[in-house]
């Protein structure tokens, strides 16, 4: 028996168009062949809110009786919502020779983190095992295999292979996670099991195929590969599961992330119907790492970079930022926003009186960036990219309708310390960030002589102290514990809780740390907790 592993790339809502990629699948595959899906393959993973339009369910439905038809010399399992007497299930539909031989409803609804499946779906409750070529063939979904309820209730049935459909999000040493639980699982119940994944950026979340399949001695017999598309066909004996390629992962952490967001990148734009992008090249590391994601992604032809300075930005700025433009080969353009601020100015002043210089003056530098950015995004369909890393949205380091005024945050979950690391990752491949940007000491530029480590503690201590408070809840007494001075911790936790409103209004980006500002992490923007003694 033949399975075929499809690990392709599904939108989320098109629903004809993942359905056309599912039947040309099938109708290339071998007739006899097992051919698995994603989880929710039909509608993308999440649907989030349109799984509460009828008009969806009736998308849906036309859509399976195309795949009905379609399997004829066939079987096919996939995964689509469905509703059954008013109750709504997270699904997986077989249809063998011509018609539908089963169908399975998700047992382990996920509700936590970026998942909200509880908010949509209800429990299905019974196991599901087809037969197909004289083998016993069960059939699970992602969640139902984080624990052991589900798997226990085949046993039973004793199945010949275990099917898993998954949607599960990247970060970083989660497919480590992913292959140890399933192998486990695997020599547990003596039961090789096929897990299918998705592969997709989609908003916040990026999906990372590493499809693979494992034998019931555990032993790991394919992977698809790292966020590309990849058919694999495995074959199933009397001897156990075989035949398939085991694909290398990214060799470290930083090329794993950095894949991921050309991918994130790459789909976010492309799905949305964007031209291509444009975003403001400052000389500094964080927009040099965002410009070279954007080409990996979309290609040189489909990139602007605009570089802005003002009286406070210094020439070496200007010169790196067009050496890399000049090295990627984008549309590169310099404009000076001395004239738009004076005039800003002009028009402000009466109405801002004799209070002195402040950050008012930085941020309509920032401001009058933005507009000019908006305007180039507006004229030629390009979706403007926003340069913010995770320290700076943390501590609110960042001005809202300023250098936050953007569609997509490529970097917004990289700590700063990241954000170095992916540089230079990044110049092994080529050089295409000058080392200038890479050693110098990170500036915003709104003032004479000002530098990141004026206002924040240095981005080694202030990564690890975000890491303790925004990604492990740990509290301020427990930082401190840590060995961190406690007037540091305290600003930096201050500076977190205020800027949750800035924060609600950033553009979205892909999430890679294993929680993000956004899907992951929800605070309240209104909030006295910290200033609570009870």
């Amino acid at each position: 028996m033949q399975i075929l592993v499809a690990q392709d790339n599904f939108t989320v809502g098109a629903i004809s168009q993942n359905c056309d990629k599912i039947i040309a699948t099938v109708k290339s595959s071998e007739p006899g062949t097992i051919i698995v899906f994603p989880e929710l393959a039909l509608t993308g993973y999440p649907p989030e809110d349109l799984l509460l339009r009828d008009d969806l369910y009736q998308k849906v439905q036309k859509a399976l009786v195309r795949i009905t038809e379609a399997s004829h010399q066939h079987c096919i399992v996939l995964g689509y919502p469905w509703r059954d007497n008013g109750h709504l299930y997270n699904a997986a539909g077989v249809f063998c020779e011509g018609e539908q031989v089963a169908l399975y409803y998700k047992q382990s609804l996920p509700n936590y983190g970026v998942f909200d499946e509880k908010r949509y779906f209800e429990t299905g409750e019974q196991s599901c095992v087809f037969n197909y070529q004289g083998r016993k063939i069960a059939v699970l979904i992602c969640e139902d295999l984080w624990g052991e309820g589900p798997i226990a209730q085949l046993e039973a049935q004793q199945p010949d292979l275990l099917l898993s459909l998954n949607a599960s999000p990247y970060n970083f040493q989660k497919q480590t996670e992913r292959e140890k639980l399933i192998s486990h699982h695997a020599i547990k119940w003596q039961l090789p099991i096929v897990y299918v994944n998705h592969i997709c950026g989609q908003d916040e979340l990026i999906f990372d195929g590493s499809s693979f399949a494992v034998a019931k001695n555990g032993e790991l017999v394919s992977r698809l590969a790292f966020c590309q598309p990849e058919q694999q066909v495995l074959t199933l004996t009397e001897n156990g599961l075989s035949g398939g390629q085991v694909q290398k992962l990214p060799e470290n952490e930083e090329a794993q992330i950095y894949q991921a967001l050309v991918l994130a990148t790459r789909d976010y734009v492309n799905k949305n119907g964007f031209a291509g992008a444009v975003l403001g090249l400052s000389g500094g590391i964080d927009s040099a790492l965002t410009l070279a994601i954007a080409v990996d992604a979309l290609g040189a032809d489909r990139v602007q970079a605009v570089m802005m300075p003002f009286k406070y930005t210094a020439q070496m700025s200007v010169e790196d930022a067009k050496k890399q433009a000049e090295t990627l080969g984008v549309e590169f353009d310099i404009v000076s926003i001395e004239p738009i601020f004076d005039s800003f100015m002009q028009s402000l002043t009466p109405l801002l009186g004799e209070r002195g210089q402040d950050t008012t003056e930085e941020n309509l530098q920032a401001r009058s960036r933005g507009v000019i950015l908006m305007a180039l995004s507006n004229k030629k369909h390009h979706i403007v990219l926003t340069t913010g890393n995770k320290s700076e949205m943390a501590v609110g380091y960042c001005t809202l309708y300023g250098d936050m005024a953007g569609g997509f945050a490529v970097i917004k979950d990289l700590p700063k310390t990241l954000v170095y690391k992916l540089s230079r990752y990044r110049n092994t491949l080529s050089e295409v960030i000058p080392e200038r940007v890479i050693t110098r000491p990170p500036s915003a530029e709104l003032a004479p002589d000002q530098v990141d480590e004026d206002s924040l503690p240095p981005y080694d201590d202030l990564d690890a102290i975000l890491k303790a408070y925004v990604e492990e809840d740990k509290s301020g007494d427990d930082i401190i514990a840590m060995g961190y001075d406690k007037g540091v911790v305290d600003k930096v936790i201050r500076l977190v809780d205020i800027n949750e409103y800035k924060r609600r209004q950033a553009a979205v980006g892909p999430k890679v740390t294993t929680r993000n500002f956004g899907k992951d992490r929800r605070y309240p923007i209104t909030s006295g907790y910290r200033r609570d003694n009870g």
